[in-house]
């Protein structure tokens, strides 16, 4: 069953300070929807408010039609995985044992583990590469390890929908695609919806069906990436000049900065 999203005239901020005021957005059940925009445009402050991280200072976030402020902490938890930007685990923690607790909101009110709680946990190890890693402790890890942990704690939740905020970071230009890959066919094989925000445009083209364009806390645009990523809206949403054209391998938009050539147009340092 594919979870569908909506916010109904949401508003947050920090500390009075008014980031996101009376948005209006359905997100399209499962489908993958990349959230992108230039940075402080109010990209990973709107997730945190659909993931109920962050408080509404206004409106309504609805998942399937429910009020989310209504559901409690575990019942959210069976329904929407989450990958904030900044994760912290307690010191000494194994790898197994935090991906374990992606299981938290299928087990009963004593916490029983299962056996199938372990296969479900070997798999997510597994599916994210980091198996082999099981043993060890999460502070032992690299950047890049250490978020693949986290992204399969979030998949051993087996929720019907992901939120995840930068889910690439720290990770190098082979394991960025084979966890794009990896979200893709969790969306095409158990019709997940996947919500996620990246900052590369072109990532976002070629794997989300569904792009939201951020600037300044409000939605600059959406739609299919073809509909949405045009040279005029890049220039508009992120300043930036750049040329947009097929991508030979999807036939999507590819983004292509202008920027200056290496030779000749160089700037002097002062």
């Amino acid at each position: 069953m594919s979870t569908s999203i909506a916010a109904e005239g949401i508003s947050l901020g920090y500390k009075g300070h008014p980031v996101i005021e009376g948005l209006d957005l359905e997100l399209p059940a499962g489908k993958v929807t990349a959230i992108v925009g230039p940075n402080a445009c109010g990209k990973s402050t709107l997730l945190r408010g659909l993931a109920r991280l962050h408080p509404l200072s206004a409106g309504t976030v609805r998942i399937d039609g429910r009020d989310a402020a209504a559901l409690s902490r575990r019942q959210l938890a069976r329904v929407l995985g989450v990958l904030p930007q900044s994760s912290v685990a307690p010191d000494g923690v194994r790898v197994a044992e935090l991906v374990g607790r992606g299981r938290f909101p299928h087990q009963g009110w004593f916490g029983r583990h299962t056996s199938q709680d372990d296969e479900v946990v070997l798999r997510s190890l597994e599916a994210t590469g980091v198996a082999d890693l099981a043993d060890r402790r999460l502070e032992e890890l690299s950047g890049g390890q250490r978020q693949r942990v986290w992204i399969a704690m979030v998949l051993a939740q087996e929720t019907d929908a992901v939120l995840l905020d930068e889910p690439t970071t720290y990770l190098d230009v082979t394991h960025q695609l084979e966890l794009l890959d990896l979200l893709s066919d969790l969306n095409e094989q158990r019709g997940t919806t996947v919500v996620m925000v990246l900052h590369e445009l072109n990532h976002a083209a070629r794997y989300a069906d569904h792009m939201v364009v951020m600037a300044g806390g409000r939605i600059a645009g959406q739609g299919a990436p073809g509909e949405v990523l045009t040279a005029a809206s890049v220039r508009e949403a992120f300043g930036l000049d750049a040329e947009v054209i097929p991508d030979p391998v999807t036939g999507g938009p590819l983004v292509v900065p202008r920027g200056r050539t290496r030779r000749g147009l160089a700037g002097t340092l002062v």
